[in-house]
């Protein structure tokens, strides 16, 4: 166990993450996203296996049946950490791995791969499942003549095209 806290505390400080531990054998770890502000990872160091979890998004507004199919199709070409929902529906990806598999470079690729769907995969989760409230949002603000500057990866849904003037 030892030796898979200290495997994890040197690849997260080389690799310039910024992270804490809370407790002994947790790390909770921010990675930085262009779609996503961030994704924060928990990793728990048990007995036999570490735990990967990182929210993804909370419960969809609309579209569930859509956005868990879509969720589901994802699942079979991850690797490493699976989408998983909680009571509430919120979004998540889940993970477990034997502790003889923590190493710098399996540690790296769980982090990439945690990072990749989640803030890859952000949109389009947001256009899924929260296109009204998308629209809604876009349409109070345009009103009142508020910056739309952080919606514009929704244009499909709001109308509006590159250049800011409504399609």
């Amino acid at each position: 166990m030892s030796d898979a806290k200290t495997t994890i505390e040197r690849t997260l400080s080389e690799a310039a993450l910024e992270w804490e531990s809370p407790d002994d054998g947790t790390y909770v770890v921010k990675l930085p996203g262009t779609r996503k502000l961030s994704t924060t990872v928990s990793l728990v160091v048990g007995n036999h296996s570490l735990s990967v979890n990182a929210f993804v998004v909370r419960c969809p507004d609309e579209n569930h049946e859509a956005v868990h199919r879509w969720l589901l199709e994802r699942n079979t070409r991850l690797y490493g950490v699976a989408y998983a929902l909680d009571r509430l529906g919120d979004i998540y990806l889940v993970g477990r791995l034997p502790l003889a598999a923590v190493t710098p470079d399996e540690i790296d690729r769980i982090l990439g791969t945690v990072l990749e769907n989640a803030d890859g995969s952000f949109n389009t989760l947001l256009e899924m499942g929260f296109a009204s409230a998308i629209r809604k949002e876009y349409a109070w603000r345009t009103a009142r003549g508020e910056s739309t500057r952080n919606l514009e990866a929704f244009t499909r849904l709001t109308g509006e095209g590159e250049d800011g003037r409504k399609e």
